[in-house]
């Protein structure tokens, strides 16, 4: 059986929900004979993951009668994947993501019978490049971030090399004479995913040899999409405060984490400027900070109805006291919407609007 999000609202009432959800799905990646569940699972992104884990308190104090809400950092990539998994309790209701749902990832989705999602953007937030507050200060610019983190760069010749740069000052002579030594989200995080596409890549554009490929798509993605494996790029897994409290015991070291990261931190680390420009709530609100994106979380439609209180979970988020400028959420880092955007946002979740196939 794999029609649950009509089946199950057709047969059952309230009283039956968990028990058809729980029985639900032997095909499309749901798994039968489980247990029902009550409370709330929401997974994914761990730049979001304290935006999710704030609403998710908010919503447990006003609802102590019912199961407090589950809430995991697995990475952008890794709570997609399992949302996408299938229909049932084994998979989350909500995704959490710091970047838009890939076509290929849609397309997973289907797939596996999820077929009606509801995309929902909740806010903003900057990716920045720290040290430690100690440490000396960098004015980066695009290009600075290609030629120092790509595996491969432009040669003497021309040619692409493995990149030989082992310290900023090799890059452009006006930054420190220290070597490069990068903590950063792994290969699973949308923050990665969005360094590469906000700041690898743009570098990249900037340099003439990699400008010149621009029209190969496959071959300029795998220049400005890769970044280096000689142990200069540390993968520093999906906590970013982990990330931050490297930096304090690694002098001379950069990090790259979500803006509500530096926010909390900004007692021991400090954000260096990106083309002259320094994150700011309102440089990443009107874009003009270079690594300014937006956050995300889908819902499965089908879980509606289905999982007590899920969409009054997600109406608690997308709320002017949670999510609208002066909201709890700022306070944690989160960027706001103008007030047009997140109605137009909460008028999705009212009405159970589902997304389209990305492009």
């Amino acid at each position: 059986m794999t029609a649950f999000s009509t089946r199950v609202l057709k047969i059952s009432a309230c009283a039956a929900a968990l028990v058809a959800l729980a029985a639900c799905g032997q095909g499309s990646g749901a798994a039968g004979n489980q247990k029902a569940r009550e409370g709330i699972w929401a997974a994914g992104s761990s730049t979001v993951f304290p935006f999710v884990t704030r609403v998710a308190e908010n919503y447990g104090r006003n609802n102590a009668a019912g199961a407090q809400p589950r809430v995991e950092a697995l990475g952008t990539g890794g709570g997609i994947q399992a949302f996408c998994a299938g229909i049932g309790p084994s998979t989350p209701d909500i995704a959490n993501a710091s970047r838009q749902m890939k076509q290929s990832e849609f397309d997973r989705c289907v797939e596996n019978g999820v077929t009606d999602i509801i995309e929902l953007k909740i806010g903003y937030d900057g990716i920045v490049v720290a040290t430690a507050r100690t440490g000396s200060s960098f004015n980066l610019r695009l290009e600075d971030l290609y030629l120092g983190l790509a595996k491969q760069v432009p040669g003497a010749d021309g040619q692409f090399v493995a990149n030989p740069n082992t310290q900023w000052d090799q890059v452009n002579p006006n930054l420190p004479a220290q070597r490069i030594q990068v903590y950063g989200p792994p290969p699973t995080s949308g923050t990665r995913d969005a360094f590469l596409e906000l700041g690898m890549a743009p570098g990249g554009e900037k340099v003439p040899a990699v400008a010149a490929l621009k029209d190969d798509k496959e071959r300029f993605e795998g220049l400005t999409h890769t970044l280096r494996e000689d142990n200069l790029w540390i993968d520093s897994g999906e906590n970013d405060n982990a990330i931050v409290q490297t930096l304090t015991r690694t002098p001379g070291s950069l990090g790259v984490f979500g803006f509500s990261f530096l926010e909390q931190n900004m007692d021991t680390v400090k954000a260096e400027t990106i083309d002259g420009i320094a994150p700011s709530i309102e440089a990443i609100a009107d874009g003009s900070y270079p690594l300014a994106r937006s956050l995300y979380i889908y819902v499965k439609k089908a879980h509606v109805g289905v999982i007590p209180g899920l969409q009054e979970f997600v109406q608690e988020f997308m709320s002017d006291g949670a999510a609208g400028r002066g909201g709890y959420l700022q306070d944690r880092g989160l960027v706001p919407l103008k007030a047009e955007e997140l109605a137009a946002e909460r008028e999705k979740i009212t009405a159970l609007t589902v997304m389209t196939r990305p492009n």
